[in-house]
């Protein structure tokens, strides 16, 4: 707002209330203010982009001004809430509300409509055309008020002052903000380029997928992952071919999924990675340069990931939910949606849980002995971050060579000299025998935590004497209660025997297919990738196999954000059993 713009406004609001034989008269004049108010404050008219900025130029000022709140010169926009409280724009950036496309947001009942020049740009219809009787495009469509086509000059005066073409107020909604003529101009220009131009592998009757395999991944693994997404592709054209045949298919198809997606078909590649990850790039770029792909549907790596994370955020593309221990866990990218942080959020678990108790320590020191490995240090990193962040005084640790045994007179003299409230072990089990010697000194530590993933099945290996004084991080629902899934794991396999499968990376592949399914439906046939990613960041939080709860939310990378603690129980055919909630990041 320029200069006089709020005392301006407070006058037209008071002259509103005029009434009585002037009320004629003062509406003129109200009318004529409000145009005078209008042109002066906010010359929209001929307002264009400096013409010294490039294409790149406009699309980088633009994405602060939307997605940040900051001016091209770097300071914050400033807006206003409820017509005149000031406000830093950069808590109220366009993308909070319309989404990283600008096809705007479902919020519970709260609905946001979409902001991209496309759709702006041509009036608003209670209905999709096209899609006018499919439910779930009627629901989202028929909450949003008729209006006309915005155009640059309605569209300013909309960010300016709260008022659409029709001259009703958003500002009970929507902020608005103080923005210059030029940089209107830039803001405008970039809106225009949101969900604008198709993204690559969607046609008109196709998708196209691939998954990243790496070279040397276990079989086993990689034919669990291939099994759920080959399930869901076939699933998928086998609905196709059943509309293009069945008049009673169609009419289903139609009323779940839309006119365009029961039409397409869903095709994936695999893309195999050899060679060290230096040499992966080019290899995914070759194979993107042969065939564009819309989405990257899970792959999987016991090593590293991060070449395929980069590749992706600088083309594009989204991956949803690669099978990997090691995630980039980098907190401004976008387009790769992974289960969890991996192996360290085992430790960051494990932090959070001691932090509930941590008065009951009365100055005794926590001790982690860490395996020189990655597995262990990932752990060991998790733990420290979390436990340092929450104010404590940082653990004692104790390095482990590779090679080196973890021995019982090792562990009973690290335990002697240290005297710790709590022993972290991050190590595999071979370490088991040096923790039961421990168990039997009189002066143990009030509890051993390790990693319920690095023990592995040994985990039900613990001798009963120990079981009260061991606790393992377990990222997963406890098998006993995942039971109820099997039946959908068995669909999936068709008859094949579970043994030749692995569970886990099953469950997780089943996820993914089920993400895919239900995100292209929730995108009313805008198949942009930014948009996919929107409608992830946007669905309820789920249960499915594998995860106690797999939760959403803008901007959010990692679904599973939890862990439990367990124990294992008593008995010659003992249970794992809780000894916390679900310890979230």
């Amino acid at each position: 707002m320029k200069p006089g713009g709020l005392q301006k406004r407070r006058f037209l609001k008071k002259a509103i209330t005029t009434s009585g034989k002037a009320f004629a008269l003062d509406l003129v004049v109200l009318s004529l203010t409000a145009f005078l108010f209008l042109t002066s404050a906010y010359p929209v008219q001929g307002a264009a982009v400096p013409t010294s900025l490039s294409a790149e130029e406009i699309q980088t000022l633009g994405a602060k001004m939307y997605r940040e709140g900051l001016l091209p010169s770097g300071e914050p926009i400033q807006a206003y809430v409820s017509g005149d409280v000031p406000v830093n724009g950069t808590s109220f950036a366009c993308v909070s509300c319309h989404l990283r496309s600008g096809l705007g947001s479902i919020e519970a009942q709260v609905k946001t409509p979409p902001t991209n020049g496309r759709i702006l740009y041509q009036p608003r219809e209670p209905f999709i055309k096209g899609s006018e009787f499919v439910p779930s495009f009627h629901n989202y469509a028929v909450d949003f008020p008729v209006r006309p086509a915005y155009t640059d000059e309605t569209l300013a005066n909309l960010i300016l002052t709260g008022d659409d073409p029709t001259g009703r107020s958003v500002l009970k909604v929507m902020p608005r903000y103080d923005i210059d003529q030029e940089d209107m101009a830039i803001l405008i220009a970039y809106l225009k380029t949101l969900s604008d131009e198709p993204s690559p592998g969607v046609s008109e009757d196709a998708f196209k997928f691939a998954t990243v395999v790496v070279e040397g991944t276990d079989q086993k693994k990689i034919d669990s992952m291939l099994a759920p997404l080959a399930y869901g592709i076939r699933r998928k054209n086998s609905m196709v071919n059943a509309a293009a045949n069945n008049d009673r298919e169609a009419r289903m198809s139609y009323n779940m999924l839309g006119p365009d997606l029961m039409k397409k078909k869903f095709l994936m590649k695999v893309w195999t990675l050899k060679g060290p990850s230096t040499a992966w790039r080019a290899q995914l770029e070759e194979y993107y340069r042969a065939d564009p792909v819309f989405v990257l549907l899970a792959g999987i790596s016991d090593n590293d990931w991060e070449p395929v994370h980069r590749f992706c955020e600088d083309y594009k593309i989204p991956d949803i939910l690669p099978i990997v221990d090691y995630p980039d866990l980098s907190d401004n990218d976008w387009y790769t949606l992974y289960f969890s942080r991996g192996v360290r959020q085992e430790g960051e678990a494990a932090a959070r849980y001691l932090n509930g108790m941590a008065d009951l320590f009365t100055g005794r020191p926590i001790v982690q002995v860490i395996r020189d490995n990655r597995k262990a240090r990932a752990l060991a990193d998790g733990f420290r971050q979390t436990w340092d962040a929450a104010g404590h005084e940082p653990a004692i640790e104790v390095v482990l060579t590779e090679n080196e045994p973890l021995t019982a007179d090792r562990l009973i003299r690290i335990n002697s000299d240290q005297k710790p409230a709590a022993l972290l072990i991050w190590d595999d089990a071979s370490s088991l025998d040096a923790i039961t010697a421990l168990g039997q000194e009189k002066d143990h530590p009030g509890l051993v935590l390790a990693s319920g993933t690095y023990f592995g099945q040994a985990i039900r290996t613990v001798p009963e004497q120990l079981r009260s004084l061991l606790y393992f991080t377990y990222p997963y629902r406890l098998p006993g209660e995942d039971a109820r899934y099997d039946t959908m794991i068995r669909r999936v396999l068709r008859g094949r025997a579970p043994a030749a499968f692995d569970a886990k990376v099953l469950r997780q592949a089943y996820i993914t297919n089920e993400l895919l399914a239900k995100a292209l439906k929730d995108m009313r046939g805008e198949y942009y990738r930014d948009f996919f990613l929107d409608t992830i960041d946007m669905m309820e939080d789920a249960y499915y196999p594998l995860y106690e709860r797999v939760s959403f939310g803008p901007g959010q990378r990692y679904i599973s954000k939890g862990c439990f603690i367990v124990q294992l129980g008593k008995g010659e055919n003992p249970q794992l059993e809780r000894r916390s909630d679900w310890v979230v990041q």
